[in-house]
């Protein structure tokens, strides 16, 4: 195990780090053409499976006793050569991908880069060591290459399937939102309550008051505002609605995503993902306003821009050749709660005037 022998496999192992660096670069830096053959994702799981065999035979090399030079080199060249055949394959792959198909297919090629060039780093390390601790590290630097390439079967294989998934990851935080709405409660009504004979002074209970956390804190709602957090609720209900009908709807159109419409199917649903989007942050708006003081201000306004996104996102969906009724349904019913929830803040902030009016000329 000569100083030699050593230099020479950290050399070539620079040289195959630099050339899936320049390779990284140069296929970031470039978008296949719609006209070029398109790789099945399949394809691609197949190779990453391939890398997952190579990584295995890194990790046996130093089972027993230490290997050579050789054999290290060799093994190193092998799993490169392999590797960059995985990086071309995931390139071909996004052929006519979206955004968001494009996004998963770069996080998960990225993460078998980097666990493959921990393991191959820690495999040339390995050779001359004599620090056993080192070597007992192996099987887990193989096992998380076995993750990632396993990981690459979870990946969507279509652009529905991947904005579908991106459209669901909405709902799952205005279920969050719903969550949080549900929490809320109205402050005490009886204040006599705190008074009586059977309940600690403010100045006895004080010790324990330390103890609330902050999430117990300015929760408590009046009549008025636990008035605004149920039609919140029902707010973000038929939301939720109008999404999941929104995932139905894009979901059944598997068939209509072809590499013959140039891009533009995937375009109008990475549109109507976008105004998704848009619609989610809205709720998570209306759900950070609810805790006193409200801001009645920014619910009405969330309220008006969650209107236009909801007329923008069914115009989209009626335009393409599919049934659409049920959310078209959906929709409506968000309509009719959202018109109800504004008629009632315009009522509350007349009835705020009022009564800031009155007390402006008791005043005087």
């Amino acid at each position: 195990m000569g100083k030699a022998e050593k230099e020479q496999l950290n050399r070539a192992l620079t040289a195959h780090l630099n050339t899936i660096h320049e390779t990284l670069q140069v296929l970031d830096q470039s978008t296949p053409s719609n006209s070029l053959e398109k790789v099945t994702w399949s394809q691609v799981i197949q190779i990453g499976e391939q890398v997952s065999k190579q990584a295995t035979i890194a990790g046996m090399l130093w089972n027993g006793e230490s290997p050579q030079a050789k054999e290290v080199e060799e093994n190193v060249n092998s799993y490169f050569n392999v590797l960059q055949g995985f990086l071309l394959l995931s390139h071909g792959s996004t052929v006519g991908a979206g955004p968001t198909l494009s996004s998963s297919i770069h996080e998960s090629v990225k993460h078998v880069v980097d666990c493959s060039f921990r393991l191959m780093k820690e495999h040339v390390s390995l050779y001359g060591s004599h620090n056993k601790e080192k070597k007992l590290l192996m099987p887990q630097i193989v096992g998380a290459v076995w993750e990632a390439c396993s990981a690459l079967k979870k990946v969507p294989p279509t652009n529905v399937t991947a904005i579908g998934r991106a459209m669901t990851q909405v709902a799952v935080s205005m279920k969050d939102v719903l969550r949080e709405i549900n929490e809320l409660k109205p402050a005490s009504s009886n204040p006599g309550d705190e008074t009586s004979d059977n309940t600690p002074s403010k100045t006895e209970s004080k010790p324990e008051d330390d103890g609330i956390s902050d999430d117990d804190l300015g929760s408590d709602l009046s009549p008025e505002e636990m008035k605004v957090a149920q039609l919140a609720h029902g707010v973000v209900s038929e939301t939720l609605v109008v999404i999941k009908e929104l995932i139905r709807t894009i979901t059944g159109m598997l068939k209509l995503e072809t590499p013959d419409d140039n891009g533009k199917f995937v375009g109008s649903l990475e549109k109507l993902l976008k105004m998704c989007q848009g619609v989610g942050a809205e709720i998570d708006e209306i759900g950070a306003c609810l805790y006193p003081p409200q801001e009645i201000d920014a619910i009405k306004l969330a309220l008006e821009k969650m209107s236009s996104r909801i007329n923008e996102i069914q115009q989209e969906v009626e335009s393409f050749p599919t049934s659409s009724e049920p959310f078209v349904e959906a929709c409506s019913g968000l309509r009719t709660v959202l018109k109800q929830m504004e008629a009632q803040l315009n009522c509350l902030s007349a009835t705020e005037l009022t009564t800031k009016m009155q007390n402006v000329a008791v005043i005087n």
